[in-house]
């Protein structure tokens, strides 16, 4: 019997909520992490995700780091130095070589793009796209609301609104999404101050500007290739500049519902 801090877990994707999620786990004990991401990500909440690490080495939140690891020989280095790894694997390769214990898929695709429930002994899903009990073991649910990190054991998450989680009374303005396909390009920096009608940034000729006032609490790396409507950032009217940096209330419960789910599998089965 395996013991519960020796559980390897492998998280598929390290954006925000694949990082509050990481983030948790590890204050927990469970420290034998690793994340698997895109070469480049398109994150956009950067200051709260470990997929940072693909650019600069590596990447703290909340005095946790995760370093970026150049393949599968190097995710056990990283774990001996208290570390989570992170490596870029599109194809989640390192599943079948490391054969974890846990895969948490944190990808929030609204879709499901190839996780199943016989890839380890437990299989979590966030979101839509998912089925408890068809292609994962739990679901959690990632809608704001009444449900918000409830577990879910069997059948569906609730459907994509669409709508952005309403902060200070925003919603959909409070979003940057971008207005055509290319490079976007801009100069602010994530923590900077911006006012209606403000440029953020361009792509080609068409200009990026800003729908409210607040802190950009999140931006997309500029030169990155962006296509129409992905979401290159968003406005936080609140005006509090360290929220950019500390992991966000849905993020807090949504890993706590993960780690919970797994204390209670992993209770059923060693009882």
């Amino acid at each position: 019997m395996k013991p519960l801090n020796h559980l390897v877990i492998a998280i598929k994707g390290a954006g925000e909520m694949a990082s509050g999620i990481a983030v948790r786990l590890y204050a927990a004990n469970l420290q034998r992490i690793y994340m698997l991401d895109i070469q480049e990500p398109l994150a956009v909440r950067r200051g709260v995700s470990f997929s940072e690490a693909m650019y600069e080495g590596d990447k703290t939140v909340e005095g946790v780091t995760a370093v970026l690891a150049d393949g599968d020989r190097e995710i056990e280095k990283i774990w001996q130095r208290g570390k989570i790894a992170v490596t870029a694997d599109p194809s989640w390769k390192t599943i079948g070589l490391l054969k974890p214990d846990i895969i948490i898929d944190a990808i929030l695709a609204k879709k499901n793009l190839g996780t199943s429930i016989n890839d380890a002994p437990l299989v979590i899903g966030l979101g839509p796209g998912f089925t408890a009990a068809g292609d994962v073991h739990l679901l959690i649910e990632t809608n704001r609301g009444h449900n918000l990190g409830r577990i879910i054991r069997k059948g569906i998450a609730e459907p994509n609104t669409g709508v952005p989680g309403e902060i200070g009374g925003h919603t959909t303005d409070r979003v940057i999404r971008a207005p055509g396909k290319g490079r976007f390009v801009s100069r602010h920096e994530i923590g900077d101050d911006v006012k209606p009608g403000d440029l953020i940034g361009s792509i080609g000729e068409k200009e990026v500007r800003a729908g409210i006032s607040g802190i950009i609490r999140g931006l997309i790396r500029s030169g990155t290739m962006v296509f129409p409507d992905l979401k290159l950032g968003d406005i936080d009217p609140r005006g509090e500049e360290h929220y950019c940096h500390t992991v966000s209330d849905k993020s807090r419960t949504i890993s706590g519902a993960v780690l919970e789910g797994i204390l209670c599998v992993y209770n059923d089965t060693h009882q």
